[in-house]
């Protein structure tokens, strides 16, 4: 029972971080319909950014800002520089983004090194409690909670406030927006950096989950995101945050039962859904 109680908890715990990155992912490619191929690597650049500020001054919650702040303006000058040229254009926006991701992959080696950096979890949240026999990770309860936080969170601003209703109608018709006199373009560009921010977040508390971030790591948690995504179907909040929890605890089954299985399962999983739903979980006209 307690194994099946921690594969749960761990599957739940990638899960949510898986999330947190599809989150910003669903953000720029479900609702804004933007092939963003350099998302991987705005997480990345959040994740080192985060470890860096978290070894000099030994605050978590300062490289979690930090690293949100590094995601949103990174992403703002991606949008900027290069996205804004390309709405509208998928073949256009697959290759300037793929460009924009080499870049800062390499950049990323560049700052800080092709080296793995190890993260220790910070000692507020390092541990364990036993619960009637079975051993709970902090760590793990702490990022389910940073994920329903923001699940909820971004689920309200979409649906229930002016912004979320102007982002919704920018994407359906960007021209009659900007007729009412809104900067469609300013909004765009909140959103993507929003988008950024919330990948950081996951790249910050992904580190240490694992224990060290790498420069390989963007692209690894980037597809991930995108069978999310897909899974959930585009656009929807809670299709991602639902596709997230599968795909995390699919992962943390296999891995434990069938582990040759495990690299395969996350596509396996997208190929079962997409063939009851065709649009995802919660995709519009699934």
């Amino acid at each position: 029972m307690d194994v099946l109680v921690n594969l749960t908890l761990s599957g739940l715990s990638t899960g949510m971080m898986i999330f947190l990155i599809a989150s910003g992912l669903s953000l720029i490619f479900g609702l804004m319909g933007v092939l963003n191929f350099a998302h991987g690597t705005l997480f990345m650049w959040g994740a080192y950014t985060g470890v860096w500020v978290y070894a000099r001054t030994g605050s978590f919650a300062l490289a979690i800002l930090t690293g949100m702040a590094a995601g949103a303006a990174a992403g703002g000058a991606v949008e900027a520089l290069t996205v804004r040229r390309v709405y509208g254009n998928h073949v256009a926006q697959i290759l300037v983004t793929t460009g924009v991701m080499l870049v800062m992959a390499e950049l990323v080696k560049a700052v800080w090194g092709p080296n793995i950096v190890a993260v220790p979890v910070p000692p507020l949240l390092a541990g364990s409690w036993e619960l009637g026999g079975v051993v709970v990770v902090k760590y793990r309860v702490f990022t389910i909670l940073v994920g329903l936080v923001v699940a909820t969170a971004v689920h309200m601003v979409i649906t229930r406030t002016r912004v979320g209703m102007i982002v919704r109608a920018g994407v359906q018709d960007a021209e009659m927006v900007q007729a009412l006199g809104i900067n469609i373009r300013r909004v765009f560009l909140l959103v993507f950096m929003a988008g950024a921010a919330l990948a950081a977040l996951g790249g910050v508390m992904i580190g240490p989950a694992l224990g060290s971030v790498n420069p390989g790591m963007g692209l690894d948690y980037q597809m991930l995101a995108f069978i999310v995504v897909v899974i959930g179907g585009l656009g929807s909040f809670v299709g991602s945050a639902l596709g997230s929890v599968l795909v995390g605890l699919a992962g943390s089954y296999t891995a434990w039962f069938y582990p040759d299985a495990s690299l395969a399962v996350n596509v396996l999983l997208m190929a079962a859904v997409l063939l009851v739903k065709p649009r995802g979980l919660f995709g519009m006209g699934g």
